[in-house]
């Protein structure tokens, strides 16, 4: 049986073959694009790779367009840990230097010796991958979200917690809509405190609120209108400027995750 270990990188690749002795076949330095997967697809027909009986094939991610080419049919792909991998290496070599045509051996040594103990990619249909494509990217946007807000609260705490504590009553707090429409109708807590009941009920209704607008533009009147702390106007106006930047990055990222959670 033929093992293939392939070290990937961002332009070229390094891929080895190797035999139930552990004998390196061949090897190959390829591009990364269709004239280099034509290489390595020739390279394996060589060696008996056929669509009834393919070489299995290890590489260290799961991911693009190298691993999409591998995929078709029936072939086996094993993404194998980086971490692993490098475990493996220290089997062969006591240096630790990282060597991509030593790796590539590595990873076809690897399905030689213990392909039983890794799983192969699994053989999803085209809608299933496109999920999981969207699903990973929904939680990445959904962590990026919450570390935005997570900035923002950090700089209203320095010159603005009349903001906080008028949305510590709202679930998800600053990633609400009404937040984003009152903070950018008022940056600053002096803008905050000129704000009218109708100033801030127009902003409640641009976010999309419905139902309790009058009473809840209320609650916002008196709660950003409390007695805070106030840093001097300049480095207020200043904050506020930096506020709306962050705000802005914040509101893409809401939009971004809510997008990815539709598709």
């Amino acid at each position: 049986m033929i093992y293939c270990g392939i070290d990937w990188a961002e332009r070229t690749h390094d891929v080895a073959l190797v035999n139930d002795a552990g004998e390196l076949l061949a090897k190959r330095h390829i591009t990364d694009d269709a004239a280099g997967y034509k290489i390595l697809l020739d390279l394996l027909a060589e060696y008996g790779d056929t669509e009834a009986d393919p070489i299995p094939v290890a590489i260290e991610t799961s991911r693009g367009l190298l691993v999409a080419v591998l995929r078709q049919g029936q072939r086996k792909v094993f993404a194998i840990n980086p971490m692993a991998a490098a475990r493996y290496r220290d089997r062969h070599s006591v240096s630790r230097k990282k060597s991509d045509p030593g790796d590539a051996l590595v990873l076809a040594n690897v399905l030689r010796t213990d392909m039983h103990a890794h799983r192969p990619l699994p053989d999803d249909s085209d809608l299933a991958r496109a999920i999981a494509v969207l699903a990973r990217a929904q939680q990445d946007t959904t962590w990026n979200r919450q570390q935005m807000a997570n900035q923002l609260r950090s700089l209203l705490r320095e010159y603005y917690p009349a903001a906080l504590d008028a949305f510590a009553t709202w679930t998800n707090g600053l990633c609400r809509p009404e937040a984003r429409e009152v903070l950018k109708a008022a940056p600053t807590p002096a803008r905050a405190a000129r704000l009218s009941r109708t100033q801030i009920s127009a902003a409640l209704k641009r976010a999309g609120r419905k139902r309790g607008i009058e009473a809840e533009a209320e609650r916002l009147r008196e709660a950003l209108r409390a007695d805070w702390a106030h840093q001097p106007p300049l480095v207020e106006d200043a904050l506020g400027k930096q506020m709306l930047a962050l705000l802005g990055q914040l509101e893409a990222a809401c939009t971004a995750a809510d997008d990815l959670a539709k598709a």
